[in-house]
């Protein structure tokens, strides 16, 4: 079955760009994903994630570049949450709720407008055997865009991540930091859109970094560690997708649950079995 995959990729232009674009959704995911995770946002990802997908609609049926309607309501619902939560006594999760069924259901309203569902279904689930090299260099592009951003502004992100009130007492723009934030995190679940799709985009950005998380307590390793996972994820995914003819997306989140439940039960600071000797031994003391 490997000679088999590697002998597709020697052979398949298709299959090349399928894996380039996996690995560097994966790499890009697992890089802001960490900051997700630390900030306590992963339901702010799966928010937009969901809520890009009348931008996709509206986009199909003009005619124009689903990466621009995305990313358009992607912004505009980071916007409208942040918008309830600081003009009304409603918490983060509420406002979060109302604003991302409301445009999921937008969008699948405007889809049934749509002549043909057939692209919008990859949209959902993601075909990255369909990904075009177009695809591949905007998906390039977003990933560089994040990890210049992220290097420049380490500092600013770190402090603010784990101590906002510290951040802002030291001067930091904290509300800036946070849509800058939301804006490339629109831009990832965007780009994510061919591979993995609306429906599992939020795996990508949530299940490496949280991986990362039990392995280490240290930011810079832990964004290593979700990016190299996101990395494995998408080649191992992408390997059974092609052997098994089954859907790349599902298999490729599927491979990043098995390396999140492997380290949830044996890692040696935060694992199950760990945790669960520690308390043997305390009972006993």
């Amino acid at each position: 079955m490997i000679q088999h995959f590697i002998e597709g990729l020697v052979k398949y232009d298709f299959l090349q760009n399928a894996l380039i674009t996996s690995v560097i959704v994966g790499v890009v995911s697992g890089v802001i994903g960490s900051f997700i995770i630390l900030r306590g946002m992963s339901l702010m990802g799966d928010a937009i994630s969901h809520a890009v997908l009348p931008g996709v609609a509206v986009s199909y049926m003009l005619g124009g570049s689903y990466m621009i309607g995305a990313s358009i309501f992607g912004i505009m619902a980071a916007g409208l949450i942040g918008f309830v939560t600081q003009k009304s006594k409603l918490k983060n999760d509420t406002a979060i709720g109302i604003v991302f069924s409301s445009f999921f259901a937008l969008g699948i309203i405007l889809i049934s407008f749509a002549e043909s569902s057939t692209d919008l279904y990859h949209i959902l689930f993601g075909n990255v055997l369909a990904v075009r090299p177009s695809d591949m260099y905007t998906t390039l592009a977003v990933a560089v865009a994040v990890i210049l951003f992220v290097v420049l502004f380490y500092k600013e992100l770190l402090v603010s991540s784990f101590d906002p009130v510290m951040a802002q007492a030291y001067g930091l723009k904290v509300q800036v930091i946070h849509y800058a934030l939301m804006f490339f995190l629109t831009l990832v679940a965007v780009s994510s859109l061919q591979t993995v799709g609306t429906i599992l985009v939020v795996a990508m950005l949530v299940t490496p970094a949280a991986t990362a998380y039990l392995l280490t307590d240290k930011l810079s390793t832990m964004i290593l560690i979700a990016s190299s996972l996101g990395a494995i994820s998408a080649v191992i995914g992408l390997f059974f997708s092609y052997s098994y003819n089954l859907a790349s997306g599902a298999t490729i989140v599927l491979t990043t649950v098995v390396f999140f439940i492997i380290t949830f039960i044996f890692s040696p600071k935060q694992g199950f079995i760990f945790k669960r000797k520690e308390e043997v031994v305390i009972e006993e003391v």
